[in-house]
């Protein structure tokens, strides 16, 4: 029962998300941008009562940038993240925890962004279903916070629904991990100020799909792939007859591959209810 009534409240949340959001979508420009590729290397630590510490190591190259004079110095990514998190399971479904990340955009730009995490997972069925509740605040930087939901110094929402499903393969460990997500972020301000931009409800989504190769308890490689989406009010312009050319709503479409391998280091073995994705 309660199963389904949590899974009846995020589809009827996201659903109603979608509904409101089909008029503007429906007068909106996308713009398709160039493809991004995202590596990452995790290091997990699951404590004997199920908690985990974690440390990622993410880079991140935009494919339809020109190389920069600086990429030997950064590895040839234009953005660096680090990645720290430390989460706390009271239940075998529910669980508690922040993460913080410091991301480097070229040689001298920073962003700090502290994030606090409530997270639920069941069975329906045959799956498992995950839902992440995420607060998180980005502090000032000289650079935008490219591949999220929008500009520094701010403070954003982010809810994430997947559904997965672990596939034993033999009896050696092996096994396969499909998933899929769909995360939205909303940009929270308290009160608005009278200078500040028109934005729209939803800042950001991304859409993923994973298969997730577990080699054996210790070590996990997931290839991925996702549609990121910038959801933008932009300044219109008009022609000499008064008519829209350009402006208005405008989606910014991202795909990007990625590649996160994980290795996990433990007490006692973890069980599958609280061995995490790899996508945190």
């Amino acid at each position: 029962m309660n199963n389904q009534y949590f899974l009846g409240r995020w589809v009827a949340l996201i659903s109603c998300s979608l509904l409101l959001a089909m008029p503007a979508a429906a007068q909106s420009r996308r713009i398709l941008l160039g493809l991004q590729v995202w590596p990452e290397l995790q290091g997990e630590v699951a404590l004997h009562n199920g908690d985990y510490l974690l440390l990622a190591l993410r880079g991140q190259r935009v494919t339809d940038y020109p190389s920069s004079e600086y990429d030997g110095r950064n590895l040839g990514f234009d953005e660096r993240r680090l990645t720290v998190a430390y989460e706390h399971f009271w239940s075998d479904q529910w669980s508690l925890g922040g993460t913080a990340r410091v991301q480097s955009f070229g040689n001298s730009q920073l962003a700090v962004v502290p994030e606090l995490v409530l997270r639920h997972r069941s069975a329906v069925g045959p799956l498992t279903f995950g839902q992440r509740l995420g607060l998180e605040r980005t502090f000032p930087n000289n650079a935008g916070y490219y591949g999220g939901p929008g500009p520094e110094g701010q403070t954003f929402l982010r809810l994430r629904a997947d559904l997965e499903k672990v596939v034993p393969v033999g009896s050696g460990g092996f096994a396969l991990r499909p998933r899929l997500s769909y995360e939205a972020a909303t940009h929270v301000r308290l009160q608005k100020a009278a200078d500040a931009a028109s934005e729209r409800f939803i800042q950001f989504t991304s859409l993923r799909a994973e298969v997730g190769f577990r080699i054996s308890d210790h070590f996990d490689v997931t290839p991925w792939f996702a549609y990121q989406t910038n959801y933008l009010i932009t300044l219109p312009q008009y022609n000499a007859m008064g008519n829209q050319t350009s402006g208005g709503n405008l989606n910014l479409v991202t795909p990007v591959v990625g590649l996160e391998a994980r290795l996990t280091l433990f007490k006692d073995k973890p069980t599958a209810e609280r061995q995490l994705p790899t996508q945190h």
